[in-house]
């Protein structure tokens, strides 16, 4: 089963790390790729822009809007993704439980849901 492990983190936080703490950053993110490539759980994964590059869309009786920005004003923003494979919940919890962003804010962990034409 697929899972979708959400990174959500305060971007001033981010912001604020030195440049040799945010390489320790990315360095030990890629290197956790790698033990959940090792592992099998690895399908995909990549980091987001700053929110402020974001654009929510709405389509209401058929027109459409645009505003800049996530869709709620929330203190921790949307930074990234994983998308692993997992026995279950539980080995989806154990893979998710070393994401390095995880230290600096949190990882949401939730099951795809396939969706098949009725």
């Amino acid at each position: 089963m697929k899972y979708l492990c959400l990174v959500y983190g305060e971007e001033k936080k981010f912001d604020a790390l030195s440049k040799s703490e945010l390489g320790a950053l990315i360095n030990n993110s890629l290197a956790y790729d790698d033990v959940l490539r090792r592992s099998g759980h690895y399908v995909t994964s990549d980091a987001l822009q700053s929110v402020k590059t974001a654009k929510t869309l709405r389509v209401r009786d058929g027109k459409l809007s645009v505003t800049d920005g996530p869709f709620a004003e929330t203190k921790e923003q949307l930074l990234g993704f994983i998308l692993i494979e997992a026995r279950d919940l539980d080995d989806a919890l154990r893979a998710a439980s070393n994401i390095p962003c995880g230290r600096l804010g949190s990882i949401e962990v939730r099951p795809v849901e396939e969706l098949v034409a009725q």
